[in-house]
């Protein structure tokens, strides 16, 4: 099955125990892409408030694109408006949607905002800030996030950042690192002090959706090859011997009529 996918070649590491709910993110993402703060493509995922008085907790994270390796939005685009591209970002062109929003639907992560309110509505979502990049800049959530909550840089540094974080802090956050592995691995990490469910995070498997629907679109044909190879054997079988009981059969009345004429 010829698809090739590669590891992602920039990484976000996201620390749900940093952030402090300013949505200094969600600002800076809706001034450099120049969408409304009702269709940014940032938002913020939270516990709500937890434990019990005096000791009471709430947690925030910001949420965005996880750009997975395996994009299920791409798979599900009927136009292919939805990329991934040879660095690993999922970008979003405008100009070739339809506005179907099959996207919004494959989704393990439930991503994509729509732009509902507006007379020609468009799917919107994080392409990681792509006109910052080539200009040698970082994404706006990461360059203003004031406590750090936000990194960005090289996936591998980033994934080696998570682990280092968790080994060196024993207790402080769950041992697990949120898109490592989910949805067959994505290029936006997070650490949590708390199990990431209880931040409204989706409980995603570890294999693509994407990969699932290319088992059957590209693994019917095969299926249906190797069975038309076995029904072939078997119909050549069938007849060969259908040939030696006929052979047979009238070996044995030439013999009888022989008999006969005797």
């Amino acid at each position: 099955m010829a698809h090739e996918i590669t590891a992602p070649h920039y990484g976000f590491l996201i620390d749900a125990s940093l952030c402090i709910d300013c949505r200094t993110c969600m600002v800076s993402c809706s001034v450099e892409n120049n969408v409304s703060m009702d269709t940014t493509r940032i938002w913020i995922e939270e516990t709500g408030v937890t434990g019990t008085f005096p000791d009471l907790k709430r947690y925030t994270v910001p949420y965005h694109c996880m750009h997975c390796v395996d994009p299920s939005c791409a798979s599900a685009c009927t136009v292919g408006a939805l990329h991934r591209n040879e660095e690993g970002i999922v970008t979003y062109d405008k100009d070739i949607c339809i506005g179907c929003r099959y996207c919004m639907y494959a989704c393990p992560f439930e991503v994509p905002n729509y732009e509902w309110e507006a007379t020609l509505p468009l799917v919107v979502k994080c392409d990681m800030c792509a006109a910052r990049l080539d200009e040698g800049q970082q994404p706006a959530c990461a360059t203003t996030c004031p406590t750090g909550a936000i990194r960005f840089g090289l996936y591998e540094d980033m994934l080696a950042e998570a682990h280092r974080m968790i080994n060196e802090n024993p207790g402080k956050y769950v041992n697990h690192v949120y898109g490592e592995e989910e949805n067959g691995g994505t290029a936006t990490l997070y650490i949590s002090p708390v199990p990431f469910e209880e931040l409204g995070f989706p409980i995603a498997g570890t294999s693509s959706p994407a990969y699932s629907n290319r088992l059957v679109t590209e693994g019917t044909p095969l299926v249906a090859g190797a069975m038309l190879v076995g029904l072939s054997g078997a119909y050549l079988t069938i007849k060969h011997l259908k040939e030696e009981a006929a052979a047979e059969r009238r070996e044995a009345e030439h013999a009888h009529a022989g008999e006969d004429h005797e």
